[in-house]
């Protein structure tokens, strides 16, 4: 037991070290200062500025304007708008403007931001006039100075995250608790890591990133805040860090704002992978890695509750008077570091109800809890690190067009395909690739006749080796060759369009009609 609380406290020592060494370094924080003054006078980079945007037509208008706004040379910068499957009428705010390049997702459902910038940067990857990308998201507003200081920030990183101001008048008290932690993070933890020259965490509301260095890694990993912290050790891992710059700034609608942080089972699993890298010579990659063990604010106030009450009625390696000697640094520490956190006093207060909101969220994520609530909701609880992603699918019956859904589902590195239809579910067996589960599925379907119409299973389909395992991307080459496309029209396996030809008939419908059972 002593052992333990041995280990346990030299954890809390060393982050109480490192906490106080954040404090002190954030109250400097003149070189940025200085980098925006002298940020006008830097040569220009040629930067390609990728908007994503769902149905923020709002948003999306007054961004355009701020951008048409900026105080960057216009013939140094493009505007590419992706619209993902966007109702509210988007699509209008571009018509015959000439300003904005739009990439209309349409007729394929919501693919997600992740999927379509993936598109998007294919298709730019041989544009040899772009220097660098700044990715920025729909719901987002900027000053005029925006792309200025971003290419100013470029000449110190090659991989940069900005800061997202939140404004709190519209929040209701619990949003208002997680933005001023959200706030107190930016503005303390990322500002001093970043002056003592530390990797941060990717932020696809706004990351800017060298197009070399995305030709190297092969594309972007936007999918959620999970995958970005991924992206992050990948980049530290090649030596292209992501610096964190606060000068580069972006106000965030109140009404979009959505917290955002890494699972701590997530953090723990990407650490165990790291342990083989932790002795590498690369300082950046190994710090970055062991940041990934931060405590939660009940974790440490835990193991010094604990250890003090032990070093104070037993022998300890370290006298009780030394303990709580650490334990007050680590709280004037945290003074210290609302010094330059640019928080209000009401911003502050609710900064010190975070532990409050924090020990709610552990319990109500606590398992037996979550899989109650879950059963109640009639929702599913899958297995920790399984990653699942529904598309809406049409199956033509030879009779009828029936709305059905699939399941992709990743668990544990492996691959695996639900059909749905109504309350009938089938799912195969489990691949390596998911291509090969989805083909399992056709060939079950094909026994039947039936027509399931996605792109995998169209003539005009043709996929698309790209070196990746689940082999999802392809190009319909439907009205190919012909004077309006230069080349095959990018798409994805699970795909639909109008111009569907089938391939092969197929279906699993019957089976699931006749039986009146599920087939899983």
């Amino acid at each position: 037991m002593e052992f333990i609380l041995d280990i346990v406290y030299l954890f809390a020592a060393a982050y109480t070290l490192y906490f106080l060494a954040l404090a002190l370094k954030n109250l400097g924080g003149r070189q940025f200062e200085r980098e925006k003054r002298l940020s006008q006078y830097e040569e220009k980079d040629n930067l390609a500025v990728v908007i994503y945007s769902h149905n923020n037509r709002k948003t999306l208008e007054n961004l355009i304007r701020e951008l048409k706004m900026q105080d960057y040379p216009i013939n140094n910068f493009k505007v590419f708008a992706i619209l993902d499957n966007c109702s509210d009428g988007s699509q209008e705010l571009f018509v015959n403007d000439s300003f904005v390049h739009v990439i209309d997702v349409k007729g394929v459902g919501t693919i997600g931001k992740d999927q379509a910038i993936s598109i998007l940067l294919e298709q730019l990857s041989n544009d040899g006039l772009i220097d660098s990308y700044v990715f920025i998201d729909g719901d987002r507003s900027i000053a005029p100075d925006f792309l200025t200081n971003v290419n100013a920030a470029l000449t110190k990183a090659q991989v940069i995250s900005g800061e997202t101001i939140i404004d709190m008048k519209n929040l209701g008290p619990v949003d208002k608790i997680k933005a001023a932690y959200q706030k107190y993070h930016m503005n303390f933890i990322r500002r001093a890591r970043s002056m003592f020259g530390l990797a941060a965490q990717a932020d696809s509301g706004v990351f800017i990133i060298k197009q070399e260095i995305v030709k190297q890694i092969g594309d972007v990993d936007f999918k959620d805040i999970n995958t970005e912290l991924k992206y992050s050790l990948l980049l530290s891992k090649i030596k292209f860090k992501c610096t964190y710059n606060p000068n580069i700034q972006t106000v965030v609608d109140p009404v979009n704002y959505v917290f955002r942080k890494p699972r701590l089972s997530y953090r723990l699993k990407l650490f165990k992978n790291c342990i083989p890298e932790l002795f590498s010579t690369n300082f950046t990659f190994t710090e970055h890695a062991l940041s990934l063990l931060y405590p939660n604010i009940w974790l440490i106030l835990i193991i010094y509750f604990a250890v003090l009450k032990h070093s104070l009625n037993y022998h300890f390696m370290i006298d009780f008077k030394f303990v709580l000697l650490t334990f007050i640094v680590l709280i004037a520490a945290f003074c210290l570091s609302l010094v330059n956190a640019k928080l209000t006093f009401k911003e502050i207060g609710y900064l010190c109800l975070y532990p409050l909101y924090s020990l709610c969220h552990i319990i109500n994520n606590f398992p037996p809890i979550r899989k109650i609530r879950n059963k109640i909701r009639g929702t599913e609880d899958l297995p920790e690190g399984t990653e699942k992603m529904v598309v809406d699918v049409i199956v033509n019956t030879g009779k009828a067009d029936l709305n059905c859904k699939l399941e992709f589902i990743s668990e544990n590195g492996l691959c695996k395909v639900r059909f749905i239809y109504k309350n009938k579910k089938y799912t195969t067996s489990r691949h390596i690739r998911m291509v090969d589960a989805l083909q399992e599925l056709k060939l079950k379907m094909d026994d039947y006749g039936f027509i399931m119409r996605i792109c995998s299973c169209c003539t005009h389909f043709k996929p698309c080796v790209d070196g990746t395992t689940n082999m999802l991307k392809g190009f319909c080459q439907n009205d190919y060759p012909s004077p309006s496309l230069g080349e095959p029209k990018s798409t994805l396996i699970w795909n639909t369009c109008t111009n569907f030809s089938p391939e092969k008939l197929n279906s699993l419908i019957s089976e699931m009609i006749s039986q009146g059972t599920s087939a899983e």
